[in-house]
């Protein structure tokens, strides 16, 4: 039994019970506050290093579905540390705390909801999930079982914004205060300081190759559909596709628009019209758009630049004024008002802390999904290429069957979300 399960089967049926991890529970399995957390790594190709070189926990294990990434890491972290091919085999060990998730984001919604039923910890990479029903899945299990939940990008609570220069922090201030008014118009693009990395494009035609001896292809895929192998849909370059992710807007986008939606104080909600201008969507390879439209029910929105028109534009911008990369304003002496203004409500940014005192960390499964939802629904916008018309409570599409389709598209057998 893992340790959520024991707890549930502890508890009286009829009684309400809190969930409790090993690391702060007394008795069998304790692990004392001041003790070392441990955690495994799944998916060692990219990020997946970078998760393996953290200091803030002991390593005991990764994971990954090719040998020489495997090996690779391995030369890095020590010998000590176990190695697998399989990832339910790390889900099954006890004495693992946190599941680190970097694969292509196609695992990451199947994988964070098999850790939370496993009881783990999770800190997943960006975007959450490729779709919106992954996403609104992954927080029923996490919520269900307790877990802490992390996505790996930081910009609503910590340093600066990309090229905008200044913490978001000082932004969301102005717009909590009531300095530019409402509602609100954001523009993220190249001249905002944010780059699409539009090279995460997919090719049309390539023809199929014989499967490398170190990779486990099948595994790779996994809830993907089946495509023939060719080393362009994997490893550096899988960004392109619709089955895995959605080229430099599934990479980018939630770095990007996740602070967004934290200034605009839209954690619980989700835009309810979108537009879109693109080029006609390739069914399988992902292609570059020019102009994304995100409308809220308030009016507040905003606009993602792909075609880099919008040079004057500035980064927010109400009827009372405006904000530009470095804080620059049309609004007098902004800084020292700034300065003279209470900051934002704590947040809780320390991951680790976040799990050894059970509390919701800063950027979790929650407003997570709901900054995933954006990217998801940008997606949906440029392959099917027309306006759609959302509702934020169901988080469905309203009269559109197709756009819906593409909320909860099938998994590849034998994959089915917890």
């Amino acid at each position: 039994m893992n340790r959520r399960n024991f707890l549930k089967t502890a508890a009286s049926a009829s009684a309400a019970f809190t969930i409790i991890p090993r690391h702060v529970l007394g008795g069998i399995g304790y692990i004392a506050p001041s003790d070392e957390l441990t955690r495994a790594v799944i998916g060692v190709g990219g990020m997946g290093r970078w998760h393996a070189r953290l200091q803030t926990t002991r390593l005991l294990a990764i994971c990954d579905v090719d040998k020489n990434h495997l090996n690779r890491t391995l030369e890095m972290v020590g010998s000590d540390v176990q190695t697998y091919h399989d990832f339910r085999e790390v889900l099954q060990r006890k004495d693992i705390d946190i599941i680190h998730i970097a694969t292509p984001p196609h695992w990451h919604g199947l994988m964070s909801a098999m850790a939370a039923e496993a009881g783990k910890d999770i800190w997943c990479e960006k975007p959450m999930t490729r779709t919106i029903g992954e996403g609104r899945k992954v927080v029923e299990a996490v919520q269900r079982n307790g877990a802490i939940f992390r996505i790996n990008t930081w910009f609503r609570f910590q340093n600066n914004f990309y090229r905008f220069g200044i913490p978001i922090a000082d932004v969301k201030k102005a717009v909590a205060n009531g300095l530019l008014g409402w509602p609100l118009k954001v523009t993220v693009g190249k001249h905002q300081g944010f780059e699409w990395k539009f090279y995460w494009s997919g090719k049309t035609s390539y023809e199929p190759q014989w499967i490398p001896e170190e990779l486990d292809y099948d595994l790779w895929l996994g809830p993907a559909p089946y495509k023939p192998y060719n080393a362009h849909r994997v490893h550096e370059t899988f960004r392109g596709y619709w089955d895995y992710d959605g080229g430099g807007l599934g990479d980018m986008a939630q770095h990007y628009l996740d602070p967004v939606q934290y200034i605009l104080n839209k954690d619980d909600t989700s835009p309810v019209e979108i537009n879109v201008d693109a080029p006609l969507a390739h069914p399988d390879a992902v292609g570059t758009w020019r102009r994304i439209q995100l409308k809220y029910a308030d009016g507040c929105e905003i606009i993602l630049d792909g075609a880099n028109k919008e040079e004057n534009a500035p980064f927010i911008e109400g009827p009372e004024g405006k904000i530009f990369p470095y804080l620059r304003s049309d609004i007098p002496d902004l800084k020292q008002k700034l300065a003279e203004l209470p900051d934002p409500e704590p947040q809780v940014t320390d991951f680790i802390d976040a799990v050894k005192k059970r509390q919701k960390f800063a950027l979790n499964e929650a407003n997570g999904h709901r900054s995933a939802t954006l990217v998801n629904l940008s997606k949906i916008a440029i392959r099917l290429g027309r306006t759609l018309q959302f509702d934020p409570v169901e988080q469905k599409f309203i009269n559109d069957e197709a756009a819906n389709r593409l909320i909860d598209q099938p998994m590849r057998a034998p994959w089915t979300m917890p």
